[in-house]
């Protein structure tokens, strides 16, 4: 099996010199965007199931031509002997494409996974990596890929994770950290954040377009600048808790009027809707007295929803775990399976 052996231009990027060090899964925006930009032609086989599409085949060859690496007949040849792996192919894929690596790829090769999907996917790749005797990693990328290309943040975690790090440095990725040895756990955080970046998102555009529906989209925005200041997250969260636990009653009835005028104006209301159930559930768990600090509010909300549930589920006296109960009554259905 080989091994990674390369050294550093003098602008500090990376020049890998040994053939076959990486097989790298998928040739899309990510991977054909990395490949360039670590100068990795002779280091990497790729692999991209376009190319066994006779209607995509020609344009991914021309990628790869482009690009100057080398093409792989099919995903075997990919993985033949590779030490290194990396998969980046879509989420949908990122599962379907561990399971059928694994019996290919060669004993105590490393799977580095970067695709954005669920702890609990990674989970079920791992399952299959390490049954096949591969080590599993679990990394999350934290920022576009372009124009941060090696310079995009990576999170690392796994009982390898480590020696993955030093594996994706030597590649010339220059901003990775290792966050624990728990599958899932860089893929957590990622997906975590996501509710607070790609829900702002979403909040901007329900709010922009119905102001400019409205024909108030500079007083809006206005207001906006005025009210908005800088402060950490932790302030912010314990803040926006605190506001709910009081107040999210009447919070939840004046965001039903919300939905009442974005509906009115066409635009669409589906972010507020999502707030109304929020603020509601929050305020009605009657702590009108918030404890102080983020991490004490939090512990009070979960231990309300776990008596609530536990006298509504559980006639022996039994509680549940916290999430199961925050899971039910925070939000819509019943708990996950336990299985």
């Amino acid at each position: 099996m080989s091994d990674s052996i390369g050294g550093f231009r003098s602008d500090g990027s990376s020049i890998v010199t040994m053939e076959q060090v990486i097989g790298l899964i998928g040739f899309g925006e990510a991977g054909s965007t990395f490949a360039r930009a670590g100068d990795w032609a002779a280091a990497a086989h790729i692999f991209d199931v376009k190319t066994d599409d006779a209607a995509t085949r020609d344009a991914m060859l021309a990628r790869y031509v482009e690009a100057g690496v080398p093409a792989a007949d099919n995903l075997a040849d990919a993985l033949n002997g590779v030490s290194l792996i990396m998969s980046l192919v879509t989420a949908d894929q990122a599962l379907a494409v561990a399971q059928a690596a694994a019996p290919l790829i060669a004993p105590g090769a490393l799977y580095c996974d970067l695709n954005s999907v669920a702890p609990q996917t990674k989970l079920a790749a791992a399952q299959a990596i390490e049954a096949a005797g591969g080590y599993y990693v679990d990394v999350a990328v934290m920022a576009p890929v372009d124009p941060a290309r090696l310079n995009v943040p990576l999170l690392l975690s796994g009982a390898r994770a480590g020696e993955a790090e030093g594996r994706l440095q030597a590649l010339g990725f220059a901003k990775t950290r290792v966050v624990g040895e728990a599958v899932g756990r860089a893929s957590s955080i990622k997906m975590i954040r996501s509710v607070m970046i790609k829900g702002i998102e979403a909040l901007t555009a329900e709010c922009v377009l119905a102001a400019s529906a409205a024909d108030v989209l500079d007083e809006v925005l206005a207001s906006l600048d005025a009210s908005e200041r800088p402060r950490p997250w932790d302030v912010r969260a314990d803040y926006n808790l605190d506001r709910m636990l009081v107040h999210g009653l009447r919070r939840a009835a004046e965001m039903e009027e919300v939905v009442k005028t974005l509906e009115g104006l066409g635009t669409g209301a589906a972010m507020t809707r999502g707030t109304v159930e929020r603020q509601r559930a929050i305020g009605a768990l009657g702590v009108k007295v918030p404890p102080e600090g983020l991490g004490a509010k939090m512990d009070a909300i979960v231990n309300r929803k776990v008596e609530e549930f536990s006298l509504r589920h559980s006639p022996e006296g039994g509680k549940p775990a916290p999430a199961f109960a925050i899971v039910e009554s925070l939000g819509h259905g019943s708990p996950p399976s336990r299985e």
